[in-house]
């Protein structure tokens, strides 16, 4: 058997995720024969650090599974103002919105690290539904997955003290998306004082008074331009 064209195109460079597109969460409880014909006729694209996946406005025409890297959400506002919506990981979808009928993209992908990407066309899409009805029905059924994760993040927010609510996103953060060491868990991509401002619902000077508190704390340690939560 050869090769997938995902381990292929990733060569000993990048670490794989195990999660195949026909076996991604939106797909659970296909038959092997569906699995199969997602994988199989995927199309594969590798982008580096710092490379747009999609913008902002772009028509929603194609969506992604993220096979290797990391990609930040970003939106912007007619105010110029730029915000970190989401921080999705290897073995996480990204581009669900084709799934709408509303035509664009509402946000835009960069990536965070050097990427690899699996994943469909619309039209290509569509016609595997059109042979593999069950598809379709999948996707209906496991959709609100996605909306429980929202849920979950709404609830951090309702939290009062700004540092908990820090501490609790930053926790959210690293279960994602840190790795274990000796000192705790550590967030190896940067993280924006902006970027915490969005996702606690706080002001940028709440937030870097809150990162001092929990440093003094303990809680976390600033190391190398990483961030580890001892905790």
């Amino acid at each position: 058997m050869s090769a997938c064209m995902c381990e292929t195109l990733a060569g000993s460079s990048m670490a794989l995720s195990s999660v195949c597109i026909g076996n991604l969460w939106i797909f659970q409880d296909l038959s092997p024969e569906e699995a199969g014909a997602l994988n199989r006729d995927a199309s594969r694209r590798r982008l580096k650090k710092g490379e747009v996946l999609f913008h902002q406005g772009d028509p929603s025409d194609e969506m992604f599974l993220i096979k290797a890297g990391r990609i930040k959400m970003n939106k912007v506002f007619e105010d110029g103002s730029l915000i970190t919506l989401d921080i999705r990981k290897a073995g996480d979808f990204v581009g669900e919105n084709m799934f709408s009928d509303k035509g664009v993209y509402p946000v835009g992908a960069v990536c965070l690290e050097d990427t690899l990407t699996c994943g469909f066309t619309r039209q290509t899409f569509e016609e595997k539904i059109l042979k593999y009805p069950n598809i379709g029905l999948q996707i209906i059924r496991t959709l609100s997955t996605r909306i429980d994760r929202l849920t979950s993040r709404v609830g951090s927010l309702a939290v009062s003290n700004i540092e908990d609510r820090l501490y609790s996103v930053l926790s959210n953060v690293a279960k994602e998306h840190g790795s274990a060491s000796s000192q705790g868990i550590v967030i190896r991509f940067p993280l924006t004082h902006e970027d915490l401002s969005f996702l606690t619902g706080a002001h940028r000077v709440s937030i870097t008074r809150a990162m001092k508190a929990l440093k003094d704390s303990g809680k976390i340690i600033l190391k190398d331009r990483h961030l580890i939560l001892t905790a």
